[in-house]
């Protein structure tokens, strides 16, 4: 039994998410065989913050699948203010089958789950990404073969990346260590919950302010920009803080020989990454990009069908 929304992994079993994976790489090498799968239906999708990745690929995923999508701005929802969660959520279950959100606090995901009939999707929260997680492992199976037993190693700011990635690791039998100055910790329920269930898969969760032990023997790094949105106003004291945490070559000189680099996107070069690290061949980030659109398909399919 699949769960009825999709807004963090913490609420999946680890059969759930290799299901999710095996069904978004089977989706990937035969595309044409889902081509009318969810023909008729119609995805909303509501923009709280602006993106790239999110809206092309589910715009584009749920088509590939036979249905349709409509994208509502801030200007036109303006969740809480021009009109409630709970109308929004009433309206749309009646014109929908399903709905993707990408905002700011992770309540909001869940009071319109809550509130709605329909399927809800968590496109991103300021707390979890859980999109991008499912992504990024089918990435590291691709590259690795398995997720069972690979290290991969988060440096930068223990955000909804960060969480994400653990969730996803830890239900996956994989090695995260997240590798980030002190005070920019993950949120202590998150590393609570993925040290837990990463116990009963034969995988772990380490937290530490070091970064050449964070990354050593790391099959994968993977960082993410040093202020996310909404963090503005805090991103030149950030940059002074999180240099040291730059991915770059000397950094990723102490990772596995054959260590292979992801990053979310969007990028900033010379930040979080040197351009000589994230445009080298050892670097996936646009393959792990266009599985953002394997994997929601993936999700869509579950919850939609």
């Amino acid at each position: 039994m699949f769960a009825s929304d999709f807004l963090s992994l913490r609420d999946f079993t680890p059969a759930q998410v290799e299901h999710l994976l095996d069904l978004a790489a089977d989706i990937k090498a035969h595309p044409k065989q889902f081509a009318t799968s969810l023909e008729g239906k119609t995805l909303a999708l509501i923009f709280e913050k602006p993106s790239l990745r999110t809206r092309v690929s589910f715009d584009v995923g749920i088509q590939q699948l036979g249905g349709f999508s409509v994208y509502l701005s801030p200007a036109e929802i303006n969740l809480g203010k021009r009109e409630s969660i709970h109308d929004v959520a009433k309206n749309l279950e009646r014109m929908v089958q399903g709905i993707m959100i990408r905002t700011f606090a992770h309540r909001i995901v869940e009071d319109m789950a809550e509130h709605a009939s329909v399927p809800v999707i968590n496109g991103l929260t300021d707390y979890s990404h859980p999109c991008q997680a499912i992504a990024d492992f089918l990435t590291v199976r691709e590259v690795k073969g398995r997720t069972k037993g690979v290290k991969l190693a988060f440096v930068g700011d223990g955000n909804n990346v960060a969480h994400s990635l653990m969730f996803a690791g830890a239900l996956l039998g994989a090695h995260v260590s997240i590798v980030t100055p002190t005070g920019y910790e993950p949120a202590a329920d998150a590393t609570e919950w993925a040290t837990r269930q990463a116990a009963a898969t034969g995988g772990s969760c380490t937290i530490t302010s070091d970064a050449a032990a964070g990354v050593a023997g790391a099959d994968f790094i993977y960082t993410d920009v040093w202020a996310s949105m909404g963090q503005e106003a805090e991103a030149e004291a950030r940059k002074k803080i999180f240099m040291p945490y730059q991915v770059n070559e000397a950094l990723f000189e102490k990772a596995a020989d054959d260590a292979v680099f992801l990053h979310c996107l969007p990028a900033h070069r010379g930040e979080e990454v040197t351009s000589g690290v994230i445009d080298s061949p050892r670097a996936v980030v646009f393959q792990e990009a266009e599985n953002r659109l394997h994997a929601q398909k993936a999700i869509m399919l579950e919850l939609m069908k």
